[in-house]
């Protein structure tokens, strides 16, 4: 079965986050107006077609209309700085001078995309008169602007093709476009940082402001007496209700009652703390003593983190503030993103088996998940209930965010397939996934690129538009397959 989220209470997210903002402008030269009526109009009608297109991706579009002078281009330079933008793009109707189209995008210093879309295939040669030709001679000018761009220092791609009916083109652009919306997301995100990391994981130790400077999140620091109250002051009917959630939502296994009302009552008190504090992520670790109160809060919270990174809140485990980055990202992305690491390697069948203790993202499995309830949290204290479920079968992406000796932030990417068959019945999540190298050369190369020892393990295949969303955040991105 597939997990519809939308049955969950929604995540609190705000308009930015959940679109984006695109600033859109044409080019064209005034001068061809009164030479050639209609044209302009006509160059209008496709600029509409691609803004039209653009909002169906779920963004919002500020639109500059056609920039065909020196002044409008200030106008425009104007409206986009002053528009909080995430992306440009530059659709080329006609021949322009490269002076008109620089000043747009100087004062927004924002990455550019040039959409250089011919309305036909190919022109008829021995009937087109110039007005015709210049309707369709995007491609003219695209190597004056290319040069003008690099020159100044613009970020800047180029997307050939035509206007209508090319799945490449509109694939490329659609990948931008959804690239710019996670780059939003990221930056105006928060994220609680919930106790401490686990103790000696070196590769997952990250200075907040290094992770602020490069994504924009702020990291909101908690407590775990935060927590505690907002568990406290959970009300008797919300408690009811997560545990009709889980009953609904799992198959349970060696759950006592005593179990599961804990986790119901810790799931009630998470949606609390997200709530007061408008968080959009969480990562958390807590030791605990003896049975402590804290121990005991750091056992129940699998239940509730699992329901909201299911509905777009990711929650990382082991206090890895990068690996919930990957997973707001891929999430964004429409990819799901689950807490995952490398659990063996399987030289029989070929695959990897990956997956992790804790929480997962619950809305990409195809099979009902199980809560199953465990005397014992390897390496972790205390007891309770735990999610156990794999990543549906089908192609899946692997996103790792590591920090290089720079301390640059770094994403490490890898498509692969997750099959059928069986898996650990421990109360973890893991999955069968399958990588062109096999799984010797993959955890090989994987491992050269310095990663953290976790990921985010997404469904479908989203590296290229992970590579684009590098380029708009200027975080260096590497294939390893």
């Amino acid at each position: 079965m597939s997990i519809d989220p939308s049955g969950l209470a929604p995540a609190k997210i705000d308009a930015a986050q959940s679109r984006g903002r695109v600033g859109v402008f044409g080019i064209g030269l005034a001068a061809y107006w009164p030479q050639f009526p209609g044209l302009r109009e006509r160059l209008c009608g496709y600029q509409a077609e691609v803004e039209a297109h653009v909002a169906g991706l779920g963004l919002e579009v500020v639109s500059a209309g056609l920039v065909d002078s020196a002044t409008g281009a200030q106008d425009a330079a104007r409206l986009f700085a002053a528009s909080d933008l995430d992306l440009i793009l530059c659709y080329v109707g006609t021949y322009a001078t490269s002076s008109q189209v620089l000043p747009v995008v100087q004062r927004a210093k924002l990455p550019v995309l040039v959409l250089n879309l011919q309305p036909v295939q190919a022109l008829d040669y021995e009937n087109v008169d110039t007005g015709e030709w210049l309707a369709n001679c995007s491609t003219c000018c695209v190597p004056e602007i290319s040069n003008a761009f690099a020159r100044a220092r613009v970020q800047f791609r180029v997307v050939s093709g035509t206007l209508r009916d090319d799945p490449e083109a509109w694939g490329a652009i659609e990948e931008w476009c959804l690239a710019a919306r996670a780059a939003a997301a990221l930056r105006s995100s928060r994220i609680g940082f919930l106790g401490h990391t686990y103790p000696g994981m070196l590769d997952m130790y990250s200075d907040f402001t290094m992770v602020s400077a490069q994504t924009g999140a702020h990291i909101e620091i908690l407590e775990m007496c935060d927590l505690d109250r907002c568990v406290r002051e959970a009300a008797a009917e919300e408690v009811a209700d997560k545990s009709r959630v889980a009953r609904e939502m799992f198959t349970l296994e060696n759950v006592s009652e005593g179990d599961l009302e804990w986790a119901a009552r810790v799931a009630a008190g998470l949606d609390r703390l997200v709530a007061g504090f408008s968080l959009n992520g969480l990562t958390y670790y807590y030791r605990g003593l003896d049975g402590n109160p804290y121990e005991r809060l750091g056992a129940g919270v699998i239940l509730g983190n699992s329901l909201l990174t299911a509905r777009g809140i990711p929650a990382s485990g082991e206090g890895d503030l990068k690996t919930c980055l990957a997973m707001m990202i891929l999430d964004r992305l429409g990819a799901g993103g689950s807490f995952t690491e490398f659990y063996a390697m399987d030289f029989r069948e070929n695959f990897v088996l990956m997956g992790h203790d804790g929480p997962g993202h619950l809305a990409i499995t195809d099979r009902k998940p199980v809560l199953r309830g465990l005397v014992l949290y390897h390496g972790k204290r205390g007891s309770g209930v735990s999610v156990e479920f794999n990543v549906k079968t089908g192609p899946v992406t692997l996103l790792a965010m590591t920090q290089t000796a720079e301390g640059s932030l770094k994403m490490i990417t890898a498509q692969g397939v997750s099959e059928p068959g069986p898996t650990m019945r421990i109360g973890n999540t893991n999955s069968r996934l399958r990588f062109p190298l096999g799984p010797r050369e993959f955890v090989n190369r994987w491992c050269a690129e310095g990663p953290t020892h976790h990921c985010a393990l997404g469904v479908g295949h989203v590296e290229r538009t992970i590579a684009k969303l590098g380029e708009l955040l200027q975080i260096p991105v590497v294939s390893v397959c």
